[in-house]
């Protein structure tokens, strides 16, 4: 008969292999068993909290590292294992804390060096982390994803050239490497490179944010060539500004001689529905009638090789629907002008929420000017309803607007929207309505560098945030400019 501790041995060896062979749930098991009976066994409880914060149970998992480390404190491994847990749980400054532990007991520890870097440029200490990432590189210089994120640090201070030589360190380290490949893309058209900006785009297909995006048709993708009397399936990809942005494209398309069906997001369907040319709108989720090619609505840039000058820039290619626009604008008629519409967040679930999202609280100083405020906001932080509570001289519409015909209606029937950067911002902007949009520092690919205005929306003016990345001097501009025009508009 084994003796407890062999049998032990032999189960964390099967616990192991298990792991190793990516079965999450049996090497949680297996381990789970181990600390069950031996609750001194550091390598299964720290096997056991990899396992369960590779599944996500990332409070599961930091219990369990607090486990190992009362066994072994002085285990970089686990100290910076554990920081990675407490970086996914936005734990930030105590992950940091970990990565410090780790490496005041082993210097040279790249895994710890590496996190460091990354839990910084969360932090927004970019330069920091640029420095932890270069540590890291001396150990292994071939690491893309290193590479890669020391790209997105220098990108965050401006430093375009210097994060262009990252990602292509990165590829060239790691040809596959779509992360690499599409932070090169975005920043290449940033820059107002197009050319090579939008081929590069096409990586985003290789990212795990994206492919579920990807529709795998067997019909082939256009590609720009001669496409007249067939059918072309366009279909959106990803957020709803996208598609406002870049339905612009669709007309052009049927006006080649296609026949076009255009696939859309729900919310968009009634206002899409507009389009001249168009030989049907669907919604997505729904069948699809036969075509014979298709292409995705962001790789049309690329298909009608779109540079800065060739940008299709109609002043008003959207136009509400009728019915809506004659609803909203009898009843917004008795409003006072100006008519200034507000939106302050963006979608929560957006990878940079945090950055490009304004509290209500923040746009208060532009209440004092002489208008009449119109809140496009749809869903409402605390804060944000506590503060519409308080001044009941804003208009408040958001739960009202049953999908985006009823939004451009009534953005229609305004003088002007003041938006951050979100879809209102684009819905506004393609039916020519003046729009004013609140950028954090380094801004989305399609805003530019630098300038004020915008060769997308000819309606559009640009506030930028300065190198403090904070709202307040760009709203006091904004309030400056509002108390200019005002008797204007």
């Amino acid at each position: 008969m084994l003796s407890p501790a062999l049998d032990m041995t032999h189960i964390f060896q099967r616990a192991v292999a298990a792991f190793r062979a990516g079965q999450l749930a049996e090497t949680e098991r297996l381990c789970g068993e181990i600390v069950a009976v031996q609750p001194d066994h550091f390598d299964a409880a720290h096997v056991l909290a990899v396992a369960l914060a590779a599944q996500g149970k990332l409070d599961l998992a930091l219990a369990s590292y607090d486990r190992a480390l009362s066994l072994r404190p002085d285990s970089a491994e686990a100290i910076s294992n554990r920081g990675t847990c407490l970086e996914r749980l936005g734990r930030f400054e105590e992950a940091l804390a970990g990565y410090e532990r780790a490496l005041s007991s082993q210097p040279d520890f790249f895994d710890a060096l590496y996190n460091r870097g990354n839990v910084l440029r969360a932090l927004g200490r970019h330069a920091e982390a640029i420095a932890s990432y270069d540590r890291a590189l001396v150990l292994r210089p071939q690491h893309a994803d290193a590479r890669n994120n020391r790209g997105q640090a220098l990108r965050e201070l401006m430093r375009y050239d210097e994060a262009l030589a990252s990602y292509d360190a990165a590829v060239a380290a790691a040809p596959q490497h779509a992360m690499a490949h599409c932070n090169a893309a975005a920043l290449r058209l940033l820059m107002g490179d197009f050319r090579r900006g939008w081929a590069e785009y096409e990586w985003r297909w290789k990212k795990a944010s994206v492919v579920r995006f990807d529709r795998k048709f067997p019909q082939p993708v256009w590609r720009g060539e001669a496409i007249a009397g067939k059918t072309i399936l366009i279909h959106s990809e990803q957020g709803l500004g996208d598609t406002i942005q870049f339905s612009r494209y669709v007309p052009l398309v049927a006006a080649r001689g296609a026949r076009v069906i255009f696939e859309v997001e729900p919310p968009l369907f009634g206002l899409m529905s507009g389009f001249a040319n168009v030989a049907q709108v669907v919604p997505k989720g729904g069948a699809l009638p036969p075509f014979d090619v298709h292409c995705p609505l962001l790789s049309l840039p690329l298909a009608f090789g779109t540079v800065l000058e060739t940008i299709p820039a109609e002043p008003d290619y959207l136009r509400a629907p009728a019915p809506q626009a004659q609803h909203w604008q009898a009843r917004l008629a008795e409003m006072p002008r100006p008519r200034i519409g507000l939106v302050w967040g963006g979608n929560p679930r957006h990878e940079r929420d945090r950055e490009r999202s304004i509290a209500l609280r923040a746009l208060l100083p532009l209440f004092n000017t002489q208008a009449s405020f119109i809140s496009l906001q749809k869903d409402l932080r605390p804060d944000d309803a506590a503060v519409l509570r308080a001044h009941g001289d804003i208009l408040h519409l958001g739960g009202a607007l049953a999908d985006f015909s009823d939004t451009a209606a009534v953005v229609s029937a305004l003088d002007l929207v003041i938006s951050v950067d979100t879809s209102v911002a684009h819905l506004a902007g393609a039916l020519g309505t003046p729009v004013w949009i609140l950028l954090t520092y380094v801004p989305d690919f399609r805003w530019l560098m630098q300038r004020e205005d915008s060769p997308w929306y000819r309606s559009a003016r640009l506030f930028r945030q300065d190198a403090g990345r904070t709202w307040d001097g760009v709203i006091a501009r904004v309030k400056e400019a509002l108390c200019s025009v005002t008797t204007q508009l």
